[in-house]
């Protein structure tokens, strides 16, 4: 195809679909679907508003414009990268975030339990004071909960330096450097030894045996951001046998672990574990007490 093929949003938009659907590209990075995809790439390339096509289906492009849109169809197409990391950039609810390659795109189903303070576990909310946060990646999650919970302090950890920097700068953009303290750290390793009212995390989860089956798009992602172990619970067993002295006597533990549940429950088969119904189901995630921690 040639820029001289197409001259509006719609003949772009019919083709982009026809590539991504004969490609068999994999849409998990924020877009379920051929179409919805194929939008986005084309309103965010032409800096058109995210919300509304309609209004420009049939507007006249010009030639630099067309070839730029064929351009990004080709990269998602060819070269399967997720949208995120052609546009820079990727949504959690109504909180928009940089990234790149150095992190994987933000996906977290604990996103939509944070605007309810993980009610009705966590009491007062409004008493909470210090929040830590492990596995950051982009920092999505602890820019979140600083919104959320306005007086509190929120410690966020990553073992990768280059994560930190992407999470650097979205923590600058959302100006909260005096309110989110960013740890270069193997879990607990080098976060400060004081208590929380509330630890977070979305760690690597995927088990080995998904993981030789994940789709390309995933395998553009830092697969040390991926990679949970044989049973995708190495990190999860660290983290729920560090929580209980990190924790204070009402603090919560919240872990998002994905599809594992099955394997979750069986790295933990003492635990009374709690999980917390998502837009997914009642498997993603699931929540501890302090007292419930051994």
């Amino acid at each position: 195809m040639t820029p001289q093929s197409f001259t509006s949003i719609r003949d772009l938009l019919r083709y982009a679909v026809t590539r991504f659907n004969t490609a068999g590209l994999f849409f998990g990075h924020g877009s379920s679907n051929a179409l919805d995809e194929a939008a986005y790439l084309i309103l965010h390339t032409l800096k058109l508003p995210l919300d509304k096509i309609e209004p420009f289906f049939d507007a006249r492009l010009l030639p630099h414009e067309i070839e730029a849109v064929l351009q990004v169809i080709e990269k998602r197409s060819v070269d399967r990268l997720p949208a995120a990391y052609i546009t820079h950039e990727a949504w959690l609810g109504d909180y928009r975030f940089y990234v790149d390659q150095r992190v994987i795109v933000p996906r977290s189903f604990i996103a939509e339990l944070i605007p309810d303070h993980f009610s009705p576990w966590l009491q007062e909310p409004s008493a909470v004071s210090n929040i830590l946060e492990l596995c950051t990646g982009s920092g999505c999650l602890p820019i979140m909960l600083a919104d959320a919970f306005p007086e509190a302090h929120v410690d966020t950890a990553d073992i990768s330096a280059d994560a930190l920097a992407v999470a650097r700068r979205n923590v600058d953009d959302y100006e909260l450097q005096d309110r989110i303290t960013l740890i270069e750290s193997d879990l607990y390793s080098n976060v400060p030894p004081k208590k929380y009212d509330l630890i977070v995390t979305n760690p690597p989860y995927v088990n080995s045996g998904s993981m030789g089956k994940l789709p390309q798009e995933y395998l553009r992602e830092p697969q040390i951001a991926l990679a949970g172990g044989s049973d995708g619970m190495d990190l999860v067993r660290q983290i729920v046998a560090g929580a209980k002295q990190r924790l204070t006597a009402n603090g919560i533990l919240v872990v998002e672990i994905g599809n594992e549940r099955a394997f979750a429950e069986a790295a933990f088969p003492d635990l009374e574990m709690t999980w917390v119904s998502t837009s997914a189901g009642d498997d993603m995630v699931f929540l501890l007490t302090a007292d419930q921690l051994p």
